[in-house]
């Protein structure tokens, strides 16, 4: 089907009576390249919403019917440094856990998401216990051999065999409507996946724009650093100048010392090399902001840098004005390090 075809299908208000697995996933596909989606690094079926960073928090629920079974689906997301994905089926179904949680792999890269899955099925017309033929045929054979063996003349009646559990099975464990149940729960899952990974892409805007306003604070602090940095050289040379004068109590010194000590003073104060460095980290920060990839560990490892040459910048200052300066960057990078906990 072309993709117009696909968008048209898709805008349908009538919903299929029988609501396949293959439905769903077509419209998580489509839902994902309406919203821009690239799908080259997750697989087919669900690639990045966004060009944007993605929250670790969020919360998507899914429901679908196949045949009298409805499936309902709940997500929560929290942060995690890893991908823990623990789901919780119905004991029919508890042989599909390993499906579920790679379904939700395939979507999401970090985070502990807690999947919910509840299932119900429709008995107006069905009874919700079945007969087990293959059981009941069997206990009847060997009710009769014993009946024979032991030389009863009373025939074998319904109320012995009934006698027992093992001729009846509840619906949920007859094969036909396990697979039903599945079918149900995978096409919820599809969906509650697309919602959960919505809602973590629009907290992951807002947290993008609240770290670029913490980078640009930075930013425009360093700026300021480095305008006074050459200054402060300067006044450090004058103040030198005039200590000594005050200890020698007249002209006596010696030009060339002095203008060598002045030149081992400014290379402990100079900064420039940690203000490169620093700019090149928030460059690298900002590059990392607009990948459509998961990049918490990397931002967080590039912060890691960021403080350790804000720190350095603070260290070598000698200077009040700077040192406060160094101390109003430190307050902002630590704002960062606390939200990129929660980016994914």
């Amino acid at each position: 089907m072309g993709a117009d075809r696909v968008r048209a299908a898709s805008h349908q208000r009538t919903t299929p009576a029988f609501l396949p697995v293959i439905y769903y996933v077509s419209r998580l596909r489509l839902v994902s390249a309406e919203v821009g989606t690239s799908q080259e690094n997750r697989g087919e079926g669900y690639g990045p919403l966004t060009a944007m960073i993605s929250s670790m928090t969020g919360f998507g629920r899914g429901s679908a019917q196949v045949g009298a079974v409805t499936a309902t689906v709940e997500m929560r997301s929290v942060n995690n440094r890893y991908l823990d994905v623990p789901v919780r089926l119905p004991r029919a179904l508890s042989g599909h856990e390993t499906n579920a949680q790679t379904l939700v792999k395939e979507a999401f890269d970090r985070g502990r998401i807690e999947v919910q899955v509840e299932v119900n099925r429709d008995a107006e017309d069905d009874l919700l216990i079945q007969v087990n033929a293959k059981a009941a045929r069997a206990y009847g054979r060997l009710l009769a051999d014993l009946r024979e063996a032991a030389g009863i003349e009373e025939p074998v009646r319904l109320e012995h065999l009934i006698r027992y559990s093992e001729v009846f099975v509840t619906a949920d464990e007859d094969p036909a409507t396990k697979e039903q149940m599945w079918q149900a729960v995978e096409a919820a899952l599809a969906k509650a996946i697309v919602q959960l990974r919505a809602m973590r892409s629009r907290e992951g805007q807002a947290l993008q724009i609240d770290l670029e306003a913490h980078m640009q604070a930075i930013e425009e602090t360093l700026v300021r650093i480095e305008e006074r940095a050459p200054n402060r050289i300067q006044e450090s040379h004058t103040r030198l100048r005039e200590r000594l004068e005050e200890l020698l109590h007249d002209n006596r010194i010696d030009e060339d010392r002095l203008i060598q000590e002045i030149a081992i003073l400014a290379d402990k104060l100079d900064i420039n090399e940690e203000c490169v460095r620093l700019r090149s980290h928030l460059d690298l920060f900002r590059e990392a902001l607009e990948s459509d990839e998961p990049v918490g560990r990397k931002l967080n490892f590039i912060v890691q840098e960021v403080h350790r040459e804000v720190n350095t910048i603070s260290s070598k200052a000698h200077d009040a004005h700077i040192a406060h300066l160094a101390v109003s960057m430190k307050e902002e990078v630590e704002k960062i390090r606390e939200q990129i906990q929660n980016v994914e």
